[in-house]
């Protein structure tokens, strides 16, 4: 951490590493219990819906590539290369709103697209 690097670039390395990582429990810990995550997939709120989350996430990552992080004190942008096993090239941003040292939102950009022509082809359980 550098001088110049404000709370929430500091908290959203942490989350985006815990990401490459597959830590969900390091994700929960740095987020509000009243988190918001808006995504393609649609508007969940509350720490145990945002676990749900990234539980299902980190079960598809093969590989998490880090490509920036800017933020200051309020807020921070990731943006990483994620590889998983039913889709093997994906970019991710975040817009990470931090709000008394926790994530407070985020809004999850990615194209959704080949991920739902995955799960076209996977019959329900």
């Amino acid at each position: 951490m550098t001088e110049h690097d404000g709370k929430a670039l500091t908290i959203a390395r942490i989350y985006v590493e815990a990401i490459a990582n597959r830590d969900v429990d390091t994700i929960i810990s740095v987020s509000a219990d009243d988190i918001v995550c808006t995504s393609p997939r649609g508007r969940l709120t509350g720490t145990q819906a945002f676990r749900g989350f990234h539980d299902g996430f980190a079960r598809m990552i093969k590989k998490v590539v880090v490509l920036a992080t800017f933020g200051d004190d309020d807020q921070a942008v990731v943006v990483y290369h994620a590889e998983t096993h039913p889709v093997p090239n994906s970019t991710v941003a975040e817009l990470l709103k931090i709000e008394n040292g926790k994530i407070a939102s985020t809004e999850v950009i990615y194209d959704a697209t080949p991920f739902a022509a995955y799960a076209a082809t996977v019959a329900p359980h």
